[in-house]
């Protein structure tokens, strides 16, 4: 019985395809990936590398060479008996830029070898959203109708015009909502035109969509006025879903006219906070950076940091956080840390009491250790910022304020205007009780606001740590330099959240006619 098969465009790293892909039902996977698109290289190598672990595993072949691969201690993950499924991998994970003629017939050519007119599929993706989201707005001008990325939504709306994909589930940023172009809201038009994508060319004829909320009861019918609609119920918080982030999107899932069962909503669990995530990960250290680095050097900046803003803090009557200074202090005298790297050898700790359902879908025990583990150098003025940071946010459950609570000598960056609370987001730890804020691309650039909760460790997340909070399993290994890593996993869809959407996709299609063969 064969799976209904999934198209990915702007792919990423592979979080929406990862929850589709590994979704179960009664031993058996509904979904299979038939291809994946992405233009960065990283990405498509990632994709590239984890369709392979994915076919190898539903192949039952040995899985040794390819974490051997995962650990550096080989150049290829592939053997010659497995040469088969490497080429089978290539074949999903496509290089292609949507919108470059030559690539779209590629796409368009490989899709109609795979796809017969009368059979159920699936399109995902997340047409690319920097032109969307609010910040990218105030960095290229306000909804710059110049942007290209604006139309890369009709390189999606097109192959739905082509394919007629049985159900479409579209991913962007929230910002989204409140983009225009020419005096109109874009997602007004978006939804216009996935609603009623037109004549196929494949001699289909008319048909429409109608467009869903996984969150809450509101739908978009074709020939609506969006305007009366509350958009804000198509945005899908994640931290209500099991999620460790505080990440919220619009989400679009796009139901054929023929196929009338109706779309459960996602339900709601228990939320999971930063370290129910990866307080059980292997505590590290920062690097230096514009000096020489050794463990040594580090500890005596950190540990004379923390004692010199305990007294200045006691001086403000700060009792407590200076309480709390010293010993952050008095306890990096005491460790030995090391940076991490591509590979750390080492053993799970118990579950722990909360986000038990977490790390049952994060580890792997075949594994033996952890990936992408390696922590960013940091110059010293910054390690000591980050010491206060994290004891601040450890005392006194928030983040400080640049304008009022980095009053201390040797903290403020050399800002003319830092005092005037413009730079408020520029140094904030993860709270350690609280699911973390949105984790972003800007990690590639520098970790400020991603501070690791443990203060002894000074320094931002790692790649593996950010990848747990947007919940890619532990041997989910990210191509590329270090700083590719971080452009990946902040680009992506949490595949735990992906995975929760499948079933929702599944409870729709498996009623429908011929859509229960898998």
């Amino acid at each position: 019985m064969q799976p209904i098969k999934i198209v990915d465009l702007f792919a990423g790293p592979g979080g929406l395809g990862e929850g589709f892909s590994s979704l179960r039902v009664d031993d058996a996977h509904p979904f299979k990936i038939a291809v994946s698109v992405e233009k960065d290289k990283f990405a498509q190598s990632t994709l590239k590398l984890r369709a392979y672990s994915r076919l190898l595993r539903r192949h039952g072949r040995p899985l040794d060479t390819l974490y051997a691969y995962y650990k550096g201690l080989i150049d290829s993950p592939v053997t010659t008996t497995d040469e088969d499924l490497w080429n089978e991998a290539c074949s999903e994970a496509l290089l292609l830029e949507l919108g470059e003629s030559k690539d779209n017939i590629l796409l368009y050519e490989r899709i109609a070898q795979l796809i017969s007119n009368d059979e159920h599929w699936v399109l995902i993706g997340g047409p690319p959203c920097q032109a969307y989201s609010v910040v990218g707005r105030v960095r290229s001008g306000a909804n710059n109708e110049k942007d290209p990325r604006h139309y890369l939504y009709q390189e999606y709306l097109n192959v739905i015009r082509q394919f007629r994909p049985s159900i479409f589930v579209m991913e962007n940023v929230r910002g989204l909502l409140s983009c225009q172009l020419d005096q109109k809201h874009i997602i007004h038009r978006i939804l216009e035109d996935l609603s009623r994508p037109g004549e196929s060319g494949r001699g289909v004829g008319n048909y429409s969509y109608t467009i869903h909320s996984l969150a809450a009861d509101a739908c978009y019918e074709p020939g609506m006025d969006a305007s009366g609609l509350d958009l804000k119920k198509f945005v899908v918080q994640c931290e209500r879903y099991g999620v460790p982030q505080a990440r919220h999107r619009v989400i679009l899932v796009g139901i054929r006219e023929d196929i009338t069962f109706p779309l459960p909503k996602l339900q709601s669990s228990q939320p999971v906070t930063v370290w129910d995530a990866i307080g059980d990960m292997p505590a590290l250290r920062s690097g230096l950076s514009r000096q020489a680095d050794s463990v040594d050097v580090w500890k005596n900046i950190v540990v004379e940091a923390c004692k010199d803003l305990s007294q200045h803090a006691s001086a403000a009557k700060s009792t407590f956080l200076a309480q709390l200074l010293h010993l952050t202090a008095e306890n990096v005298e005491h460790r030995e840390l090391s940076r991490g790297g591509q590979w750390i050898s080492g053993h799970y700790a118990p579950l722990p009491v909360r986000g038990t359902a977490l790390h049952e879908w994060l580890r792997d025990t075949e594994l033996g250790g952890w990936l992408n583990h390696e922590t960013r150098a940091h110059m010293a003025s910054d390690l000591r910022r980050y010491a206060y940071v994290a004891t601040y946010a450890r005392t006194e459950g928030k983040n400080p304020l640049a304008a009022k609570d980095f009053d201390f000598p040797g903290l403020p960056p050399e800002h003319a205007n830092w005092d005037t609370g413009h730079f408020d987001d520029r140094f904030k730890a993860q709270l350690e009780a609280r699911p973390s804020t949105t984790i972003t691309s800007h990690l590639a650039k520098d970790g400020h606001s991603f501070i690791h909760p443990d203060p002894t460790q000074c320094r931002s997340l790692t790649v593996r740590e950010a990848a747990r909070l947007q919940t890619f399993p532990d041997n989910y290994f990210f191509e590329g330099p270090r700083t590719a890593q971080y452009v990946q996993v902040g680009n992506a869809v949490p595949p735990l959240l992906a995975r929760q959407i499948a079933e929702k996709v599944w409870a729709v299609l498996k009623f429908t006619h011929g859509a229960g063969n898998y």
